[in-house]
């Protein structure tokens, strides 16, 4: 194989990965999630930006055992044994190399978009998986009311709460959504040229 790989195909290769054969504390794998998010973005008939960021919110999960990452990177493990692996952040400064903002700020945001809705919505807390509630805690809990204003009015915040959406309802381990190979073509027109 060639030491020389695109973007999309250093995704898939990621999303056979041994990262992407669980999710700690969810009924699915994180390949599960993301394809189901993807999913349930496209049915939506979200933009093929949004599809893709719901495809990729959880990157920064999967590097945490990619053999083709650029360096060791701490995984969903940590997270869910009390320390924050910032993965909204992490992966996307990780997918910003290759895809435009339009992809890569819901990515980023969709950690802070779970804290939003618990602050800004009455009931939402209460739709979240139990192990979503355990995570919530370590990634700084609801927001305040200035950090709800702040989120709402800044660039890709809607955006980040769509992927949110569909990051929640994307853990039905009945589901049988579209393989990776379906977001190919998707995710090749949506890179950065050159």
């Amino acid at each position: 194989m060639s030491a020389i790989m695109s973007p999309v195909g250093r995704l898939a290769k990621m999303f056979a990965s041994a990262g992407a054969g669980d999710y700690l504390g969810e009924p699915v794998t994180v390949a599960q999630h993301l394809l189901q998010a993807a999913a349930l973005a496209a049915a939506a008939g979200a933009p093929p930006a949004l599809v893709a960021a719901a495809l990729l919110h959880d990157t920064g999960h999967l590097r945490g055992d990619d053999p083709l990452a650029d360096g060791q990177q701490p995984s969903g493990r940590a997270l869910m044994a009390g320390a924050d692996n910032d993965h909204g952040e992490r992966g996307a400064a990780w997918l910003a190399r290759w895809f435009p903002p339009p992809v890569t700020e819901p990515v980023r945001l969709h950690v802070a978009a779970k804290r939003y809705l618990c602050a800004a919505e009455p009931g939402y807390l209460a739709l979240l998986s139990p192990a979503s509630v355990y995570t919530l805690s370590v990634q700084g809990g609801p927001m305040t009311g200035a950090e709800a204003a702040a989120f709402a009015a800044a660039p890709g915040a809607a955006g980040a709460v769509a992927v949110r959406r569909w990051d929640d309802a994307a853990k039905d381990p009945g589901a049988v959504v579209p393989g990776f190979g379906a977001y190919r073509a998707l995710l090749e027109g949506l890179l950065r040229a050159g």
